[in-house]
């Protein structure tokens, strides 16, 4: 019995399945932990949220920022992006029962001192904390104010967490947090406007793993495709799963309890 945590999907539906074949992965006695980025950019999106639904029990996910794109497509007055590809999964006659899938995953996966996001967790949140905080999420969604919060969603500010946040601002921030963060300042304030390497960091920020934490946490985590995996510098125990399949790299799965890596190459064609 084993648990695998697989890197960011994007609609990479081949990989996928040829990396649980890989794995020889059976759901009457393993478990997949999925790093959220269900879909978008591949060619498999809707094949691949059927998929990882099918699995019921056996599969843990937690939502992407792609995801939450798509949740604001669908139910929050967003728009689409020249390179989505989530027209399938928009004009798919299931579309209804998957969204309210997708709409009721957590922020957070915890199992004893493993934590599992997107994209990561601040230096200064404890697991507890996480996991209520993504409570808070999970309850917008699942409310009837639903599709406000979701058309309220998507902003950079407020781009600092601190507990007297309310309402929006409090939700988005959490989300923010969860779903885009890469680099932090010292304050622990977000910047989002740097996605690619280590060397991209504005001044006085650093990525989020690179400051130390107050307990022993393992962290999960994917998102940052840039870093293929790697995560030079950090102080924390922490794992990147990411290992940008959708862009010609390759998809990831780490197995929980040996800390063995196994992958298979994209089908991408080096986008």
């Amino acid at each position: 019995m084993s648990t695998y945590v697989i890197g960011d999907l994007h609609g990479c539906h081949a990989e996928f399945v040829a990396l649980l074949d890989k794995i020889s992965f059976d759901p009457a006695r393993d478990t997949l932990w999925l790093v959220g980025d269900l879909i978008n950019r591949g060619p498999g999106s809707l094949a691949c949220l059927q998929e990882v639904k099918a699995l019921g029990s056996a599969a843990r996910s937690v939502l992407g920022n792609h995801d939450f794109h798509l949740l604001v497509v669908a139910r929050g007055g967003g728009k689409l992006k020249r390179h989505d590809t989530l027209d399938d999964i928009l004009s798919s006659p299931h579309r209804d029962d998957l969204l309210d899938w997708l709409q009721s995953l957590p922020l957070a996966v915890q199992a004893d001192n493993t934590l599992m996001t997107h994209a990561g967790l601040l230096p200064s949140w404890s697991a507890e904390q996480a996991l209520a905080l993504s409570g808070e999420v999970q309850a917008a969604l699942g409310s009837e104010q639903a599709g406000a919060f979701l058309s309220q969603l998507f902003g950079n500010q407020p781009d600092r967490f601190h507990d007297q946040l309310e309402g929006m601002d409090r939700l988005r921030c959490i989300v923010n947090v969860f779903t885009r963060m890469r680099f932090i300042d010292a304050q622990e304030r977000l910047d989002f406007a740097a996605k690619e390497g280590l060397d991209s960091a504005p001044a006085g920020f650093a990525p989020w793993f690179q400051f130390p934490r107050a307990d022993d946490l393992r962290l999960l985590f994917g998102h940052w495709a840039a870093l293929e995996g790697r995560t030079p510098g950090a102080k924390v125990d922490v794992h990147g799963i990411d290992t940008g399949c959708v862009w010609g790299g390759s998809l990831s799965a780490l197995v929980l309890e040996s800390g063995q890596r196994v992958s298979v190459p994209s089908q991408q064609g080096g986008r």
